[in-house]
């Protein structure tokens, strides 16, 4: 087994991130391990039978200036700490982007945060980690959005 010394986190910027950076924070603290924050997202596209309607240029901008300080805030939040955070924003399919990322950085671990949905709920909205915990050629920690650090 290979020591585990980078450790990508994907970020929906959510509760359920906040609570698998926390605890990803602490798993590398304790493996002397560096992170890497992960926020992929897609820009919004709406179908029409008469074609497609993409996402202005304002509001990509956006998005991606208000991902860019989502990322800065949650790397701050750990500034002083031991362990070296290094923000990663990409544009594309999350599931295929993670995978990429995880490869591209050398990535040992992927900590992921999940809603827990189930049902219904689940089959409508899918779910994020439940494919990369299907496809990823490396290991993947599920945290819980719910799951207390100290």
């Amino acid at each position: 087994m290979n020591p585990i010394e980078k450790i990508l986190v994907p970020t929906d910027l959510g509760d359920p991130g906040e609570s698998a950076l926390a605890y990803a924070v602490g798993l590398a603290d304790s493996l002397g391990a560096e992170l890497i924050l992960l926020h992929a997202f897609e820009l919004p596209i709406t179908g029409f039978p008469d074609g497609v309607l993409v996402a202005t240029a304002d509001l990509a901008s956006r998005i991606v200036n208000a991902s860019q300080k989502a990322l800065g805030d949650a790397v701050e939040k750990y500034k002083g700490g031991k362990v070296k955070i290094t923000p990663v924003l990409k544009q594309g399919d999350p599931r295929e982007v993670i995978l990429a990322v995880a490869n591209d950085m050398g990535a040992d671990l992927i900590v992921m945060g999940t809603h827990g949905r189930r049902g219904i709920a689940r089959a409508l909205i899918g779910s994020t980690t439940e494919s990369v915990v299907r496809t990823a050629p490396l290991p993947v920690l599920t945290v819980h959005a719910d799951v207390k650090t100290n």
